[in-house]
């Protein structure tokens, strides 16, 4: 017997809540937001809205349907089940942090903070979910199938993104590694950089974007679900021993860019998460490229 639909509701710790951990009371709390120059009451007034907008969202879940939430902090130890639909309430980045752990579940991002949100992935406001989540199950029209990036390394360490991959030193020193193309005649370059960035085209909304902008770059930055990723070397190093000839890019379907590291220790993560990153040693290889699953965003 199949299992009924489960709404999975994805939300994130507001400031206030955090502030109220921190600092104990309201008092406390806007006694240190002050010092600061900030006043409690529009921290407060954004906690309020995401809770009215979450519960919301719960109360518009078909009767048929299983609920539960689940808290970004926690995404990492919850079970997704192929009868989910999730609905992330909160801002773009929340969607880029649930969609690593999902293999195909529809996504449906609300908005609750219209205006300050740019809405890339939280095309939907709170009063929509009524008329969303049933007319999801059909998988219908407006959909998008939105391009992932993964890396995977030579012991079997794999990492998926929505948006990109930072390969590079912890505490942000210096990397030091061999970067080669697929189907480049096995042609390498060791280097000495900041670390290297690979994004998908939702990345070239944020991240990607700055260092596209800030370099001139003429490469052209994909759309969210073309099968192309680009590629940047941060503040490549010239030296005797260390080139810069290949610090930009593009990756098809089926390309890869290889790294074999030369530190004694870089790590990989994604969509600027550190706490949940690949540990990589001298001699390690990781190849980072389009990856074979895709997340399913409602439109």
């Amino acid at each position: 017997m199949s299992l009924a639909p489960r709404a999975v509701l994805v939300h994130r710790t507001t400031e206030y809540e955090e502030l109220l951990a921190r600092h104990g009371t309201h008092g406390q709390a806007a006694f240190f937001l002050a010092s600061r120059g900030r006043a409690v009451e529009e921290v407060a007034d954004r906690h309020h809205r995401t809770r009215r907008a979450l519960a919301e969202v719960a109360s518009a879940v078909p009767l048929t349907w299983r609920q539960t939430t689940v808290e970004r902090g926690d995404l990492d130890r919850f079970l997704f089940g192929p009868e989910d639909v999730v609905v992330v309430v909160g801002q773009d980045g929340l969607v880029a942090n649930a969609a690593k752990y999902l293999t195909g579940q529809p996504v449906v991002g609300i908005d609750t903070d219209p205006g300050r949100n740019p809405g890339v992935l939280v095309r939907h406001r709170p009063e929509d979910a009524a008329a969303l989540l049933p007319a999801v199950r059909a998988r219908g029209t407006g959909a998008e199938e939105l391009t992932m990036v993964e890396a995977v390394a030579d012991d079997t360490q794999r990492l998926v993104a929505l948006n990109e991959i930072y390969l590079g030193a912890a505490g942000h020193q210096t990397a030091r590694y061999r970067l080669g193309l697929d189907g480049d005649g096995g042609v390498v370059e060791a280097q000495a950089s900041s670390g290297v960035l690979v994004g998908t085209g939702t990345g070239a909304t944020g991240w990607l974007r700055s260092v596209w902008q800030e370099r001139g770059s003429r490469l052209a930055l994909p759309a969210p679900a073309e099968d192309r990723l680009v590629w940047f070397v941060r503040e490549a190093w010239p030296s005797p021993a260390t080139g810069t000839s290949l610090v930009a890019g593009e990756l098809r379907a089926s390309a890869a860019l290889s790294v074999t590291v030369e530190s004694d220790r870089l790590v990989a993560f994604g969509d600027g998460i550190e706490s949940d990153a690949l540990e990589l040693t001298r001699g390690q290889t990781v190849r980072v490229g389009v990856c074979g699953r895709r997340l399913w965003l409602v439109g």
